[in-house]
């Protein structure tokens, strides 16, 4: 394919891609849910994880209404302890996407 403002010929992967506009819901939400991980990963080392510090601080301001008492540091240790799996003291993010689901599934009524 030639680019249309000279005879220079382009890959697929060098066309300009011009977005579609967001006609759904559940991607804007990955995308939010994501975006906030990265947000406060970014500030006590890793950028791809979770201190506790960091954890206690996103639970506070992001995650109010659906986590109880989550200024209270026994809390979030409990709440850390059950997302850590492999016990190195901070979350990754597939280990917070748990907390996700499971907030969710209660939200939604699915959990019991």
């Amino acid at each position: 394919m030639r680019h249309p403002s000279s005879n220079l010929l382009l890959t697929t992967s060098q066309l300009p891609i011009t977005p579609l506009p967001r006609l759904c819901t559940m991607e804007p939400a990955i995308d939010t849910l994501v975006s906030q991980f990265k947000t406060f990963a970014g500030k006590d080392g890793s950028s791809s994880t979770l201190s506790r510090e960091e954890f206690r601080s996103l639970v506070i301001s992001q995650l109010p209404t659906f986590v109880k008492n989550g200024s209270d540091p026994g809390v979030i240790d409990q709440l850390m302890g059950s997302l850590d799996e492999n016990n190195d003291g901070e979350l990754t993010f597939p280990e917070f996407w748990q907390l996700i689901g499971k907030l969710a599934s209660k939200h939604g009524g699915f959990s019991q």
